[in-house]
């Protein structure tokens, strides 16, 4: 149901997942098995969310082979560092209760603190080692990851960026796409902002669907790789169902209109 995007190391990536941000370990594990059942079969968590034990529950818990599930996970900011981030991933690894997570990411670059190069280097070692199928980062500028493709040796399989209509940076996504990054998508909605706007409303009524689906498929049709979340079942079930139609040339220029260049989340540089 959901068409997966092909990393730079081969591995193939739900081009649709399910985000679990501010879910608790009780409450992600009924939400993940709702979305399982729609259809979903990748799952963004992080050591940060504090629900990797949940996660994991409900990858065991599924009824499906553990193959047929994308789980990424993420560094936490406290551990930066080569020997820090290793014991960091066992700790995650061991919270999730999986042999190994598919994507890895380092959450924030935290360019003040200047570790990012060496933790980089740790999540080499995660990867060469087998325990993780990819590696990646989050919340990454263009310096940054000019500064890992120079100084280290496994160019990132994802960047996952604050992403939406009215921030759509197109300088960090010609970066991505020049060498090879799939660009991944958080708070694809804007937290909901702006889904009642004139460009948004006009072309959900010409396709039959919520605002909401018509900006995943945006998404989807730029190329992006999104992890909408929600707890509640009908919008869990909603937010999948954006495969039946697609945008065109039209709504594609209406949506480039809607730039605004407004962060919701912190800058990565902060």
């Amino acid at each position: 149901m959901v068409p997966s995007i092909r990393l730079n190391n081969d591995v193939d990536l739900p081009a649709l997942g399910f985000g679990v941000y501010q879910l608790s370990d009780h409450d992600v594990e009924a939400a993940m098995h709702v979305a399982i059942e729609a259809g979903y079969r990748g799952f963004d968590t992080a050591a940060v969310y504090g629900n990797e034990r949940g996660v994991g529950a409900a990858v065991r818990s599924s009824g499906l082979p553990r193959e047929e599930l994308f789980v990424t996970t993420k560094l936490g900011n406290t551990d930066h560092g080569y020997d820090a981030a290793l014991k960091a991933f066992d700790s995650s690894r061991k919270r999730l209760g999986l042999d190994y997570v598919d994507l890895y990411l380092i959450h924030w670059p935290l360019p003040r603190r200047d570790a990012y190069v060496e933790t980089w280097r740790a999540l080499e070692k995660i990867l060469a080692d087998g325990q993780a199928r990819a590696i990646g980062v989050s919340n990454f500028e263009i310096p940054h990851l000019e500064r890992l493709l120079r100084e280290t040796e496994v160019v990132p399989a994802v960047n996952q960026i604050e992403l939406h209509p009215g921030l759509q940076q197109p300088a960090l996504r010609g970066f991505h796409e020049k060498h090879g990054i799939v660009t991944e998508a958080w708070s694809p909605l804007a937290r909901g902002r702006g889904l009642d706007g004139e460009v948004i409303t006009t072309v959900a009524r010409k396709h039959g669907k919520t605002p909401a689906q018509v900006v995943l498929r945006w998404h989807i049709e730029m190329g992006h790789m999104i992890i909408p979340k929600s707890a509640t079942p009908s919008r869990i079930r909603e937010n999948i169902d954006i495969f039946d139609f697609e945008l065109d040339e039209q709504d594609i220029a209406g949506f480039a209109t809607l730039e605004s260049g407004d962060r919701h989340g912190a800058h990565p540089n902060d």
